[in-house]
């Protein structure tokens, strides 16, 4: 290549490269739908080379179909220029004697390339003028555009057609919480491209829970990257150590083999990843993955944020308020789960006054209820003094988009590993964590009596 032009089309391919570049786009229609808006004519060497295409970018949108011998041959007699016009004729013939070699697959992967490119290179030109007027929201739309060029079409689903389809078992592809009544409100698990909450009060166990996502996760084999903006990254991966094993957190330490027999048990894996609070956005989490994926050779299957109020937005916009960053923080984390096409739970902080409630409903949800609105699933998990005294909580479906959502499930909840066992309220397990809870609110009233009598100077009655 010797000068910027020769960059910029197909000169150095050769010309029956280029021919074969035309013979897939008069015969394979799916591919013309995907190349059409992101090739150009002037990517051709010949005049006849763009004037065929010329004719194929105005011909297709217009009829919708690859135009025929046919149309060619009524079109290019219509050429004034005698020298053009036996040109593009013999253009069209070599294209078309392409047709079925079996060399297409290549040659389509490496126009295909080689045009996304190009958007590309053009997106970052155009980028350049758009940093000069500070304009972070446009450079993001540009790039994410040209990322997106030459993607296969999916212009939705025909359901009068494919009834059967939808109605299968295997409609989506989720990954289970092995909480039995949580998995049933999910219609199975969480699928690809879904967002899971789960929104508590401070202290009540949001990463543990998180961590436990993520053991189960790795029970069913699946690869799960974590990231975390509070604990450092081996601190969380200790935490992973007590969650799979039951040992206490503070104790998993003196139990280092056992730990590392356990793990080798698990067909997943999980890798954690810190960044300091406020630093990343969810475009940062995208590119890890993706860096991660092209560098390891490890697909991720399921993302863990802990948690999704640390982030940062994306764009920065200096008028926008906490209302409007929180909001937008979670808009785009559900954005990156849609583009990785992988499944993600993150926690969310719930006001403070949650913190002496029952259960947590959606107003209790802080800062902004645009999270509620983004989220495709939220639970609550409620943990009142005496909860943490007896090692329960109060689980509450606050929505779902896929089954139903307002219940109320008691649980188990041993902070020192991890460990959560859901129950439904009627169930034998579920009445005896209502007992625990109700045994452990008169212990704690019992100290507060004790107290307020010391304090006053009184003795308890009988003395």
């Amino acid at each position: 290549m010797d000068n910027q032009s020769d960059i910029n089309n197909l000169k150095s391919f050769g010309n029956v490269f280029q021919s074969k570049c035309l013979a897939i786009m008069l015969s394979d229609r799916e591919f013309l739908e995907r190349i059409i808006d992101i090739m150009s004519p002037d990517f051709w060497e010949t005049d006849a080379h763009k004037w065929v295409v010329k004719f194929i970018s105005t011909y297709f949108p217009t009829y919708r179909e690859i135009p025929t011998m046919s149309v060619f041959a009524c079109e290019i007699m219509k050429i004034s220029d005698s020298l053009l016009q036996i040109a593009v004729k013999e253009q069209v013939k070599a294209a078309y004697a392409h047709v079925g070699d079996n060399d297409l697959a290549y040659i389509k992967e490496q126009f295909l390339e080689f045009c996304r490119r190009q958007k590309l290179k053009n997106a970052i030109w155009a980028a350049q003028g758009l940093l000069k007027k500070n304009d972070y929201d446009g450079i993001w739309h540009v790039i994410n555009e040209a990322s997106r060029a030459g993607v296969e079409r999916d212009f939705g689903f025909d359901f009068c057609q494919n009834v059967d389809k939808c109605l299968l078992e295997s409609t989506r592809e989720v990954i289970k919480t092995n909480w039995e009544l949580i998995d049933t409100h999910l219609d199975g698990g969480l699928g690809k491209g879904e967002l899971g909450i789960i929104c508590a009060a401070a202290g009540s166990g949001k990463s543990w829970a998180l961590t436990r996502l993520g053991v189960e996760a790795m029970k069913q084999g699946k690869i799960v990257m974590h990231f975390t903006m509070e604990l450092n990254a081996e601190y969380v991966g200790r935490r992973y150590a007590s969650c799979i094993t039951g040992i206490p957190f503070q104790e998993v330490r003196k139990h280092a083999q056992k730990v590392k027999d356990e793990v080798k048990l698990l067909p997943g894996r999980v890798f954690t990843k810190y960044f300091p609070l406020k630093t990343a956005s969810a475009a940062t989490l995208r590119m890890h993955i993706e860096r991660f994926q092209l560098v390891r050779g490890i697909k991720i299957d399921l993302m863990i944020v802990d948690y999704a109020d640390i982030l940062r937005p994306f764009a920065i916009n200096k008028n926008a308020n906490s209302y409007t960053e929180a909001g937008s923080v979670y808009e785009e984390l559900r954005s990156v789960l849609g583009d990785l096409q992988i499944p993600g739970w993150s926690a969310s902080q719930a006001n403070r006054s949650s913190a002496i409630e029952d259960i947590i409903e959606a107003d209790g949800v802080a800062d902004s209820y645009r999270k509620v609105m983004t989220a495709d699933f939220i639970m609550s998990l409620a943990r009142k003094t005496e909860d943490k005294l007896s090692n329960t909580g109060r689980i509450y479906i606050m929505k779902s988009r896929f089954g139903s959502d307002g219940s109320i499930y008691p649980c188990n909840f041993d902070a020192s590993c991890g460990k959560m066992d859901i129950y439904d309220q009627k169930s034998v397990e579920g009445m005896e964590i209502l007992n625990k809870t109700k045994t452990a609110q008169e212990a704690i009233k019992s100290i507060v009596r004790k107290r307020w009598r010391e304090t006053h100077g009184e003795q308890d009655a009988g003395q």
